[in-house]
């Protein structure tokens, strides 16, 4: 028998680009989500919602909106968040593969699988691409875990032949063919997708990058993901190693990679035709601003690939990032946007972490806003989860200036709910409703 929600608060999605389409926010104060065994079938002004018998009634105090969307994050490196920083090819080497060589261990894998999505999930993360280890059994930990959980999930195992330990690299020709028993058992199952996952050209020979390229051509429907231009030392190291390619991104195109489905994290250091390239194939970027101020690496440039056309997504990058939170993750993309004199807008801002992520991964036609027949994937934030958010929350004028303030100054204790596939997935300890002050929902002016 279907179970049919009524979800009442005040309701906040973005159906269009709101750079390009000033009637793209939707703000309704006094709003209603309808949902119907993890479907959405009506979203707007609670007086309008169709009366159905039997309908089970939530009133949220809070803002209910689309569940966030983070398109590049490694789970292994959960345990690793916050250590010393570097550059990012000694953090690599400090960290990253000490710590994912223990990944053959199922149990081990198991165990952080479910704890990184834990995580993501008190962060108000409902859909994410993530990057596992080179062994098959971290990439199935992953997708076990996702799968109990209902979520919408794209992973992929690494391939990694050369410029790491042996305990790491994959055998002549395995990658690709583990890497295909995995898209028969997981993708398109459930709610998960399936990404091949180079873990960047420095760490793949030719001859694999080419496994990688016929493979991505035969499953279209498979994402590829991978890092491009995160670091100059990095740049320079590819250069050397794939000296006909011209650029980093022509070492990808050269081997079919560079596709739709195919996102790049980074993109900091691209040609002057880089990003129009990009879009020309349909391939999309994560900016990972967390990340790239953390390990020193650069600054994105998103004014200059929104204008080339590509779509972008945000990526926390856990753990070179650090924070699993889309709002401090949007909040380190508005310093760095701030650092190329181009402010970022926070109505952008949560565009780019939901309907124009979806669009980035081709999810939305699922995902990404509260259009009728999309999946249930939302959160409730709110607006007074620490004293000094009610404060400067009571003092905003306009839901521009909200919003703004909850990316600057929140963080996952501003994730009241988070709700994936119409069910309940993560309630904030002691989420009872705080005073706002003067605040009133219906004062405010987008």
């Amino acid at each position: 028998m279907s179970e049919v929600v009524l979800h009442l608060g005040a309701l906040l999605h973005l159906r269009d680009d709101p750079e390009t389409n000033p009637e793209a926010i939707e703000w309704t104060p006094d709003g209603a989500l309808l949902v119907e065994d993890g479907c959405i079938l009506f979203a707007g002004p609670a007086a309008r919602a169709p009366k159905i018998d039997g309908a089970k009634r939530i009133r949220h105090d809070g803002i209910i909106a689309p569940g966030f969307i983070d398109a590049h994050i490694h789970f292994p490196q959960t345990d690793i968040i916050g250590a010393y920083g570097k550059s990012l090819l000694d953090w690599l080497s400090d960290y990253t593969f000490p710590l994912e060589s223990k990944f053959s261990d199922p149990i081990l894998a198991a165990g952080v699988a479910e704890a990184f999505l834990d995580e993501i999930l008190r962060n108000g993360v409902t859909t994410a691409l993530v990057f596992a280890t080179s062994h098959v059994v971290s990439t199935d930990a992953l997708f076990h875990a996702a799968q109990k959980r209902s979520m919408r999930l794209i992973g992929g195992k690494v391939l990694m032949d050369r410029g790491a330990p042996p305990e790491l690299l994959d055998a002549p020709g395995g990658g690709i063919a583990e890497s295909e028993d995995l898209i028969k058992r997981w993708h398109n199952k459930d709610r998960l997708l399936y990404a091949i996952t180079p873990r960047f050209a420095v760490t793949s020979t030719d001859a694999q990058l080419e496994a990688a390229g016929k493979l991505a051509a035969a499953r279209q429907d498979v994402y590829v993901h991978t890092h491009l231009a995160e670091n100059t030392d990095e740049c320079a190291f590819v250069q050397n190693a794939f000296p006909d390619c011209g650029d980093y991104l022509g070492v990808y195109e050269k081997f079919g990679l560079v596709r739709p489905r195919s996102v790049f994290a980074h993109a900091i250091y691209m040609p002057d035709n880089g990003f129009k390239r990009m879009a020309k194939a349909e391939a999309c970027a994560a900016f990972c601003p967390s990340s790239n101020l953390f390990l020193g690496s650069g600054y994105f440039d998103l004014k200059a690939a929104r204008a080339a056309g590509v779509h972008v997504a945000f990526g926390s990058d856990v753990g070179g990032g650090t924070s699993f939170s889309m709002l401090s993750t949007m909040a380190e993309g508005y310093k760095v946007c701030k650092g190329r004199d181009a402010p970022l807008n926070p109505f952008l801002a949560f565009y780019i972490a939901t309907l124009g992520a979806a669009r980035a991964l081709k999810l939305d036609h699922q995902l990404g806003d509260f259009s009728a027949g999309k999946e249930a994937d939302f959160i409730v934030l709110d607006p007074a989860s620490t004293p000094i958010m009610a404060r400067r929350a009571a003092a905003c004028t306009s839901l521009h200036d909200l919003l703004f303030a909850m990316m600057v100054l929140g963080d996952d204790r501003a994730i009241k709910e988070t709700w994936v596939n119409g069910k309940l997935a993560h309630a904030r300890d002691g989420a009872a409703p705080r005073t706002i002050g003067n605040f009133a929902w219906t004062t405010l002016k987008i």
